[in-house]
């Protein structure tokens, strides 16, 4: 049997490899937002990765807020596989028009369906489902502490994305996407 922590590790880096490896289909980019609040953002989810991996490196000298034992671990591990898997779903949904940065594609438009007509940031919203879990398997005050950086991160950039695609796309466009679907979490107004 694989351990919880080699389960962790692996869903992780599959991600990672697999994330970075497909960023070599996305279209063009036309236009691209850099302001210092998507540096500040940036800064905030770098942090928030280097403590949640530092905790996840070093756990054996933190004490643990809480035990899981094997069958918690087991299923927070697939609550992260199941947030990674809502993820790639978004993204390959969005197929060409995915970006790493906040970034208008050549021939962007808003999508709507799929993932995208549950949540406008599905992709966000399926890591933080994987980093809490994470975090929650963890369970130390680093790990806890870098989730939620993390997951202010990814609402931060949210947030800048959302003015940056109305800008873009335009009010019309986006705005009434915006009043349908909520940010972050599916069936919230």
């Amino acid at each position: 049997m694989i351990r919880p922590g080699a389960v962790f590790a692996i869903i992780w880096l599959g991600w990672i490899v697999s994330w970075l490896v497909a960023a070599l289909w996305s279209a063009r980019t036309e236009k691209r937002a850099l302001t210092t609040d998507v540096w500040f953002c940036r800064g905030v989810l770098l942090i928030g990765a280097v403590l949640l991996m530092y905790a996840t490196r070093h756990m054996r000298h933190e004490t643990r807020l809480w035990h899981v034992g094997f069958g918690g671990a087991y299923a927070l591990a697939a609550l992260t596989l199941a947030g990674i898997l809502l993820a790639w779903w978004a993204r390959i949904h969005l197929g060409r028009l995915w970006s790493g940065a906040i970034t208008r594609k050549q021939g962007h438009h808003v999508v709507d369906s799929g993932p995208y007509g549950l949540v406008r940031h599905p992709i966000y919203s399926g890591l933080i489902v994987a980093i809490v879990a994470t975090a929650a398997a963890q369970a130390t005050i680093l790990a806890l502490i870098g989730a939620a950086l993390i997951v202010v991160g990814l609402w931060l950039k949210a947030r800048i994305e959302e003015r940056f695609l109305n800008a873009e796309l335009g009010a019309d466009a986006y705005g009434a996407y915006r009043r349908r679907v909520p940010m972050l979490v599916p069936f919230l107004s």
